[in-house]
């Protein structure tokens, strides 16, 4: 007898991407919200910044495409608080009443773009198309440097003086002179720490030091 058919329905996986849009203005809200998902972009709009600010967001990449002019507080203050609490998502400005200054204080604090209206529906799915993968890279670099750091925290201490090391550029032995160790056993913990770090490579390895160098300079 043959089975009937499953009833049961995968579960929605979610966006891919996801872009937000906040403007006080209805017509252009709904207007901005069309031309995305016309070419397949999931949207969040909002009228206030607040409720922005209060919402869930998919955890994936997007951007905010942002009106700087908003009930409550300015797109510059909520770009601020954005940044405050840690949200990095990029941020396109789109306004009818930009000048240059705010335009520099807009990418200064790190927007991707500044549009003003009116402007051409391509050089918005331009910039959010930028904005998406500039926000795709830095998560793939956040998670690299995740890796990095869990790896790197669980090598011994002599591990971690070979790996220092090598990022200088020293020859096994001059590292063993500098350590003290004997030359194999200079040997024995660069094998062990290049498979606890996944390294293949000593340019690997050069490019990992300076990804933890520089992220340790950041905090």
């Amino acid at each position: 007898m043959t089975a009937p058919p499953s009833t049961a329905r995968r579960a929605d996986p979610g966006p891919r991407e996801i872009v937000i849009v906040i403007d006080d203005d209805a017509m252009v809200r709904g207007a901005t919200e069309t031309l995305l998902r016309s070419v397949g972009f999931a949207v969040l709009t909002f009228e206030r910044p607040q409720d922005a600010l209060e919402a869930d967001w998919p955890d994936v990449p997007g951007c905010i495409v942002l009106d700087i002019r908003l009930p409550q507080f300015s797109g510059l203050d909520l770009q601020r608080r954005l940044a405050e609490s840690g949200t990095a998502t990029p941020v396109i400005f789109m306004t009818g009443h930009g000048d240059i200054p705010m335009t520099v204080t807009a990418m200064k604090a790190g927007a991707v773009d500044f549009l003003t209206k009116p402007y051409r529906d391509q050089d918005l799915l331009d910039a959010v198309s930028r904005a998406i993968e500039t926000d795709r890279n830095r998560r793939a670099e956040g998670a690299a440097l995740a890796g990095l750091r869990e790896a790197h925290a669980g090598l011994t201490q002599r591990e971690r003086e070979v790996l220092e090391g090598v990022a200088r550029g020293l020859l096994n032995k001059q590292i063993a002179g500098e350590l003290g160790l004997a030359e194999i056993t200079v040997k024995l913990h660069r094998s062990s720490m290049m498979k606890k770090m996944g390294l293949r490579t000593v340019a690997e390895l050069v490019r990992a030091a300076d990804l933890l160098a520089s992220a340790q300079t950041r905090v």
